[in-house]
């Protein structure tokens, strides 16, 4: 049962009990819609996110706590880092779009690298992070119409330097391209795929830059006491998957060898959307929330959802995250 104990300056900070060895967990920002995508870049301490619908890319700094966005034209997520530390990869609808944004300054620059899916034009790059090499996996999802997911129109895509005009499709077709997360030995692939319910895993050869061997490690199916569907996803420095579960009110540790369920992290807001470790020493589980889908009246039952969350005193951390090198 979630406890409240404190609002500070618009802060909120909850936990799991009055012991402070368990994991807590704290708002860090004001509510948007759909916050996604966060992803953590240690070389200024700053977790970049989006607000999908509004076009809005957003920074937190870490050390100041301060929030700066730009807004783009259209539907925004994911964000990738590069080798340049002022130059984001950004989704924008079906277009890939190299950002120039430092986190602080005005706007500098945007480019499209490479658009995707012309047989779906209603479809949206959703998620996707750069191998250890530095090539792009990212997926796509359909449109809702009146409500409901068009089904089959999602691809997952391998972005290299070589492949830009053309990205190779990896697995298609999906429903709704999800979270995926390399293993520390980069032997393994996992990924999600949201309207399966399920975490699966694929052998990755990181010299072929290829996928093989697809396996089920872990099926929401066999865990009723579990709501909603799995989405954004981490890893942890042991090999186990952090899933955010959107409808489901938390964010669950998975230990994909053995699809074990090692732990649940109850989190103020019903749809959970992403996660990604952060700050100095990746032991904040950083967690992304929305509001879209609440009625008026759920969203003063919930005035927190939308936020992102800082998780802490976890016991374990994350790996840091890798660059995209594409163009």
């Amino acid at each position: 049962m979630l406890k409240f104990l404190c609002v500070l300056v618009g802060i909120i900070a909850f936990t799991n009990g009055s012991n402070s060895d368990l994991p807590a967990v704290t708002q860090i920002t004001e509510p948007v819609d759909l916050a996604e995508g966060p992803i953590w870049d240690g070389r200024k301490n700053i977790l970049f996110y989006v607000d999908i619908l509004t076009g809005r890319v957003f920074s937190y700094n870490y050390n100041t706590r301060e929030v700066n966005h730009v807004t783009l034209n259209g539907e925004v997520t994911p964000v990738i880092l590069t080798l340049d530390e002022n130059l984001l990869l950004v989704g924008l609808n079906r277009d890939l779009v190299a950002l120039e944004w430092d986190g602080t300054n005005e706007l500098v620059q945007t480019k499209v690298i490479s658009t995707v899916s012309q047989q779906f034009p209603g479809s949206r790059f959703n998620d996707g992070k750069a191998d250890k090499k530095g090539r792009l996996w990212i997926g796509t999802v359909g449109p809702w119409v009146n409500g409901v997911l068009s089904p089959d129109e999602g691809v997952f895509y391998k972005v290299t330097k070589e492949n830009l005009e053309n990205p190779s499709v990896e697995i298609a077709p999906v429903n709704n391209s999800n979270g995926l997360a390399w293993n520390a030995a980069n032997d393994q692939l996992f990924y999600i795929d949201t309207n399966s319910n399920q975490v699966a895993g694929y052998d990755f050869d990181l010299e072929k830059c290829s996928i093989s061997n697809h396996r089920v490690v872990f099926d929401l199916k066999y865990h009723p006491e579990l709501a909603g569907s799995p989405d954004g996803m981490a890893i942890d420095e042991n090999d186990n998957l952090w899933v955010a579960l959107y409808g489901g009110g938390c964010v669950i540790q998975v230990n994909p060898t053995s699809g074990e369920l090692l732990q649940t992290i109850a989190i103020p807001a019903r749809d959970v959307s992403s996660v990604m470790w952060g700050g100095p020493n990746l032991d904040i589980l950083f967690v992304t929330t929305s509001r879209i889908s609440l009625s008026e009246e759920e969203k003063l039952k919930s005035p927190a959802a939308g936020s992102v969350f800082a998780v802490t005193n976890l016991k374990t951390k994350g790996i840091p995250v890798f660059n995209a090198d594409i163009i």
